[in-house]
C-alpha cells in the first residue's frame, strides 16, 4: 500500500499541471473572453489551443489625415524626432558609401579572379596532399566551385547596392 501511494505521488508530481483558460471567442478580427458580449455579438468559440493576443497601437499618421484630406503615406515620411541632415551632408554620405562599395567591388573582383585561376575550369592543380589522397582533391575542387559561386553572388550583391545609390554628382567647374 505504501509503495503504491508513493508511486502515485511520484507520477502526479511528474505530470505537468494543466492550467485552466477561460473560453475565448472570436468576433471578426477581435477576441474576447466575455461570454455575454460574445453571445450578443454572435462570436464563435475558438477551440484547439491557447490564444495569445497582444494589443497593438495605431500609427499617428493614419489617425490624422494630411491637409489634402487623404492620409499621408507612412513610408514617405520619417518620424518627427528623426535627425535632419542637410543636402550637402547627405550627398557626402552617399559619395562615401559609393566609394566604399566600389572599393569592396574591386576587392571582390580580384578575389574572384584568383579563385577562377585556382579552380582552373574544374581541374585545379594537384598538390602533394591531393596525390596521396584523391578524395581530398575531389573535396577541394567542390569547395573551390562553391567559393567561385559565392564570390559571383557577392559581386552581384555589391553591384545591386551601388545601383541603389543616387547617381554621383557631376563635377562643377
Amino acid at each position: 500500500m505504501n509503495k503504491t501511494l508513493i508511486t502515485l505521488l511520484l507520477i502526479a508530481a511528474t505530470v505537468p499541471a494543466v492550467q485552466a483558460q477561460d473560453r475565448i471567442y472570436r468576433c471578426g478580427n477581435e477576441y474576447t473572453n466575455n461570454a455575454q458580449q460574445a453571445k450578443e455579438r454572435g462570436c464563435k468559440l475558438v477551440e484547439g489551443g491557447n490564444v495569445t493576443v497582444v494589443q497593438g497601437t495605431r500609427p499617428a499618421s493614419a489617425a490624422a489625415p494630411a491637409a489634402g484630406g487623404a492620409a499621408a503615406p507612412s513610408s514617405a515620411t520619417s518620424p518627427a524626432n528623426a535627425p535632419r541632415v542637410s543636402n550637402n551632408e547627405q550627398k557626402s554620405r552617399d559619395s562615401d558609401a559609393r566609394a566604399i562599395l566600389e572599393s569592396e567591388l574591386r576587392k571582390a573582383e580580384t578575389r574572384h579572379a584568383e579563385l577562377l585561376k585556382e579552380y582552373n575550369n574544374g581541374a585545379p592543380e594537384r598538390n602533394a596532399l591531393d596525390l596521396r589522397n584523391p578524395q581530398r582533391y575531389t573535396e577541394r575542387t567542390a569547395e573551390l566551385k562553391a567559393s567561385v559561386a559565392r564570390s559571383e553572388s557577392d559581386i552581384a550583391g555589391i553591384k545591386r547596392e551601388i545601383a541603389r545609390l543616387p547617381a554621383p554628382a557631376a563635377p562643377t567647374n
